[in-house]
């Protein structure tokens, strides 16, 4: 997750189970006398190395210059709520690294996919259709060749295409860290969560954003980590490092915050994302201890908790509108599918798995549809799958295998060559891949692009190097980068209804990004016609 819990927790136990089982072996050995000695600090060996390449992934401890014959120390870290003083989280780390780009990307499985009939359809970019530029498409519907007399929803979103964001056009800034800014579901609100616990709400009619309400948030560990509207826009939610999920008005007092108790079992217990069911009664996150909670608003408590992952989940959305089938990705490098009506503690069996990262899984986000989901990855790639293609054994062995070889830590250390391999896992049955954009420091967020104006053509996600980057869905290839921040993005949000963009970053900034006309002076235009004239080429 964004932070490892606290020692004594359970990568404390995994550890001391690991050293007793290994001191365990060690009485056997002796009495078996002297012959098997080398052998038995060679397991010895190995059990150390394999516990220590854990711990050092997990972030529990860390190598530092220091004395001794090695000139290196081992030092007991802690929680990030703990460390907030560390020079590595300034998230600056990523303007020294250049994300890998797959000049061809390999697009086999979602050339022959339905996902790929659906976005032509809803852009009105079938094949057998002729390229047309801006121009030709509006002389077409001037002279009534457009079905109705008019643009279609998928020509519209055709059209929109040619416009995507290219500038900021406003700042807000705060003193502290931003880590979440999402847009309400009417496109009415935007809310932004900081470090220094403040939340902050926008109306986001007009040109720019005006800021109407700051709410200071209760029961904050280190920082804000994940916020959500309920789906009518009436409440905010937000969680921490926190045994609860506070619930706030936003219209009404912001002095009462409902706080949901978890009754977790850790110690220490972060929720690193939440979702909100799509009649409001039902609040899922994802959490440090590697299960799933269900709080049940109605009933005023928790009403499920659910061994869900072998190490922290990052990431739970619901698949679509029914709020029936549930998504979850975890730092065990697998994307896992439930169903809510057998969801059960005692028997918690996922309806399917998609393994192919290699690494943690910071993100997802549901097409909307129940059938199709982006997830964004510490192995620098987000991966479409389609849950009608689950991984077999194979696959998530290979997955879990390539995970527990990641000894390095992305929240402060730079990506090694070895983490950025190209072939797949076997069993991968992602759609699609896309490399372009760096995940390092925190869980950096990933998104469809809005139906209404895009045809969700697009997957937009923040960076480590500072930019919004958006992709092709269909092609692989990175459309445009939007740069202007100091350190990473970790949020970004589409207006569901007009083609704007807010970027989220660690320099404490958050960005309205818009598009805008390219100027052209008077000077220039001759200047084309002049050569124009002279190469006989035509404007």
């Amino acid at each position: 997750g964004a932070a490892p819990g606290d020692p004594a927790g359970r990568a404390g136990e995994e550890r001391g189970s690991a050293a007793a089982a290994s001191g365990g072996g060690r009485e056997g050995e002796r009495e078996g006398g002297r012959a098997r000695e080398g052998e038995r600090e060679a397991e010895e060996d190995v059990d150390l190395a394999q516990v220590l390449a854990y711990l050092l992934r997990r972030g529990q401890v860390r190598l530092v210059q220091g004395g001794g014959a090695s000139g290196l120390q081992l030092v007991q870290t802690y929680s990030d709520s703990d460390d907030d003083s560390d020079n590595a989280w300034d998230g600056c780390l990523g303007d020294h690294y250049t994300p890998p780009v797959d000049a061809v990307p390999d697009t086999q499985d979602i050339d022959g996919s339905e996902i790929k009939t659906q976005i032509q359809l809803a852009t009105a970019t079938q094949e057998h259709n002729p390229t047309h530029n801006v121009t030709q498409l509006l002389n077409q519907r001037e002279q009534g060749l457009c079905y109705n007399g008019s643009f279609s929803h998928g020509e519209c979103s055709r059209v929109a295409s040619y416009f995507l964001p290219n500038h900021m056009s406003h700042v807000d800034s705060f003193a502290q860290k931003a880590f979440c800014g999402i847009y309400s579901r009417d496109g009415e609100i935007f809310m932004s969560a900081c470090q220094d616990q403040n939340i902050r709400l926008y109306h986001t009619r007009g040109e720019a954003m005006k800021r109407f309400k700051v709410i200071r948030a209760r029961d904050v560990g280190w920082s804000v980590l994940d916020v959500a509207f309920t789906p009518d826009g009436t409440s905010l939610l937000y969680s921490s490092w926190s045994d609860y999920i506070h619930v706030c008005s936003i219209y009404g007092d912001s002095d009462v915050h409902t706080a949901l108790d978890l009754n977790p079992d850790e110690r220490r217990f972060c929720v690193f994302s939440l979702t909100v069911s799509s009649d409001s009664r039902e609040i899922m996150g994802g959490a440090n201890d590697g299960c799933l909670y269900v709080f049940d608003r109605e009933h005023n408590m928790r009403t499920l908790k659910v061994e869900s992952h072998e190490d922290d989940v990052n990431t739970v959305a619901f698949a679509d509108a029914s709020s029936q089938i549930l998504y979850s990705g975890g730092d065990d490098a697998v994307c896992k599918v439930w169903d809510r009506r057998t969801l059960r503690e005692d028997s918690p069996r996922p309806v399917g798995v998609l393994a192919g990262h290699r690494d943690g899984v910071t993100f997802i986000h549901s097409k909307g549809d129940a059938r199709y989901l982006i997830s964004n990855s510490k192995d620098q790639t987000i991966k479409l799958w389609d849950i009608r293609r689950f991984s077999s054994k194979e696959g998530l062995e290979a997955s879990r295998r390539a995970v527990t070889q990641q000894n390095w830590d992305y929240r402060w250390q730079q990506v090694p060559k070895r983490a950025l391999k190209r072939h797949r896992l076997a069993g991968d049955t992602s759609v699609m891949t896309y490399r372009g954009h760096g995940v390092l420091h925190t869980l950096i967020r990933c998104r469809f692009s809005p139906v209404f104006t895009t045809g969700q053509r697009y997957i937009y996600t923040g960076c480590s190097t500072g930019k919004v980057i958006i992709y092709d869905v269909l092609t692989g290839k990175i459309v445009t980068k939007l740069s202007n921040h100091r350190a990473c993005v970790r949020d970004v949000s589409w207006h569901p209804y007009e083609e704007k963009i807010i970027s989220t970053s660690w320099d404490g900034g958050v960005r309205l990004w818009d598009y805008q006309l390219a100027e052209y002076y008077e000077d220039d235009l001759l200047l084309a016609t002049h050569k124009n004239a002279e190469t006989g080429e035509k404007n």
